[in-house]
């Protein structure tokens, strides 16, 4: 989930200016926030891109969430939470007094059906895969069971799950969107349109949704924060260029450009005085790819998948973004726990591209396609990769097309051979090298609706990885990221993926919009905690 606005999970934030920190606050207040693109969905159960990630979080909420700006745990729908010595039992006590836009107070039976709703394979959620360690999770989500059996509640204000095996990172699971909380009455309302009348306990609440053209938030008067929102209103238009937005934003016309820098305008705005004040930059977990769908010939053939993880110029990759990231030469990115700072890779090389391809049984080459989102640059990288793909023989046709039609794509087995995933790239929903693999390289992310768009599902590394995150204990922290690094090289091998690059986030907003340091360029995942955000006094 990668865009140019705002950054996502566990970056290193850098702060591009300090007025953030010495604003004054003032209360009240609405702002204007603009992308390209149409919302997809506010369903958190299915919404999975940067551009609905931070909308969903906005409106709803769930047992844990971060300190914002940090990637410290705090309770949030949850007042309390304790774990069993044997780290098999989490058992959650809720608020009291929280309620759902819709007036009802939330109860344990709520977070039950949340989670049993998010596995049911009738839900299609891309999520999924993220609850796999708890109880009853294979045959919830296979249909075989009317839930998770490991999901009790036995009071009205408590929840107990029971996990199946010890998993270091389950408080990071309940702290993102797929966790958070929905009203059963809404579901049955609205059915699978309820993605457009969410129904949350969030800090905002939807007021308007015009297809194509805006989404408003509104201030929650009965968000049991009683401080947030900052803001009384929030208007998400949509249909604008990039380079339209930027200029909006140079006018004083709106605050956030949510489809951040157009390409063409780095330089500019990065070097100009007149955007001083105005540009954040922050380092990330992100690794832009190609992914190969292993289930759809040729890249059934490893020898195809390895002939073009040396094929593609990387560098010149590097030079369309104007040097915003580094070549990347492994899924996992530098800054990732796990990273193999010893492997160099294949580097690029044609002739031995070729060579692959002869072994593998396609000296003449072969004819593809190569799916793209539709935002500058990535068409432009596309053709870049293209042309790559042409000197070794390889004919890649390019599918230009909205977002979420390639996620779409992506999500069904026999649809996508090849996608771009710039403008969606991975960025880490949590701080900790397995969210780079269950979701978008795991068995488990290969289901329809899912993020493993290359359909790869080695069973022996899916089992390393569950005894990986068996190691909760100090003690095994190192032994556990080793094992970590092996699994990644592995995948490497298996070459699933061609990792291109890992990019740094450059933010844009209006110098009217403050908060606490990290709030634009956030290192967990949430691409803005728009109920933090105030406006400046000074401005």
């Amino acid at each position: 989930m990668e865009k140019a606005l705002l950054t996502g999970v566990a970056s290193l934030v850098i702060a591009v200016t300090a007025t953030l920190a010495n604003a004054a606050e003032q209360e009240g207040g609405a702002i204007t926030v603009t992308y390209k693109d149409d919302v997809s969905t506010l369903d958190p159960a299915i919404g999975y891109d940067w551009q609905n990630w931070s909308m969903i979080k906005s409106l709803f909420d769930g047992l844990m969430d971060y300190k914002p700006g940090t990637t410290n745990l705090v309770p949030d729908l949850a007042e309390t939470y304790s774990i069993s010595e044997d780290g098999l039992t989490y058992t959650f006590k809720l608020r009291s007094g929280v309620k759902f836009h819709n007036g009802r107070t939330l109860a344990a039976s709520d977070v039950k059906y949340s989670l049993d709703r998010v596995v049911n394979p009738e839900t299609q959620s891309p999520g999924a895969g993220f609850f796999t360690s708890i109880e009853g999770f294979e045959e919830a989500s296979a249909g075989k069971a009317d839930g998770l059996s490991g999901v009790s509640t036995p009071s009205n204000d408590t929840v107990v799950i029971q996990l199946s095996r010890p998993d270091a990172t389950f408080l990071h699971v309940m702290a993102i969107n797929f966790a958070h909380i929905v009203p059963k009455e809404a579901i049955e309302q609205y059915g699978q349109d309820f993605g457009k009348h969410p129904v949350g306990t969030g800090a905002f609440k939807m007021s308007e949704w015009t297809i194509g053209q805006r989404v408003v938030f509104e201030r929650n008067p009965e968000y049991y924060h009683a401080d947030l929102p900052k803001l009384d209103r929030i208007t998400f238009e949509v249909g604008q260029e990039p380079i339209v937005a930027l200029l909006r934003l140079e006018r004083g016309e709106i605050d956030i450009a949510g489809d951040g820098i157009p390409p063409a305008k780095f330089l500019e705005v990065t070097k100009s005085p007149k955007f001083e004040g105005m540009v954040e930059r922050g380092s990330q977990l992100h690794t832009g790819y190609i992914s190969l769908n292993t289930q759809m010939a040729p890249f059934d053939n490893v020898k195809v998948r390895r002939a073009i993880n040396i094929a593609i110029n990387k560098q010149r990759v590097l030079r369309i973004i104007n040097g915003r990231a580094v070549a990347a030469n492994q899924p996992l990115p530098p800054l990732m726990p796990g990273y193999n700072h010893n492997y160099k890779g294949a580097g690029y090389n044609v002739e031995g591209a070729k060579a692959l391809l002869t072994e593998a049984g396609f000296s003449d080459g072969f004819t593809t396609e190569l799916y793209v989102a539709n935002v500058d640059p990535q068409p432009r990288i596309a053709q870049a990769i293209q042309q790559d793909l042409a000197k070794v023989g390889i004919q890649a046709e390019i599918k230009s097309l909205a977002q979420a039609n390639v996620i779409a794509a992506g999500g069904e087995e026999d649809q996508a051979p090849m996608i771009w995933s710039g403008g969606m790239a991975w960025i880490a929903d949590f701080p900790d090298p397995s969210n780079f693999y269950g979701p978008i390289l795991g068995c488990g992310g290969a289901v329809a609706g899912g993020w493993n768009w290359s359909w790869y599902c080695n069973e022996e590394l899916d089992a390393r990885a569950q005894k990986a995150d068996a190691m909760v204990g100090a003690d095994q922290a190192e032994a556990r990221v080793n094992e970590w690094r092996e699994i990644f090289m592995k995948v490497q091998e298996d070459a699933p993926w061609v990792p291109i690059f890992n990019e740094q986030r450059f933010t844009i907003r209006s110098e009217k919009l403050a908060g606490p340091e990290g709030i634009f360029v956030d290192p967990v995942h949430i691409p803005v905690h728009y109920d933090h955000v105030y406006l400046n006094e000074a401005n």
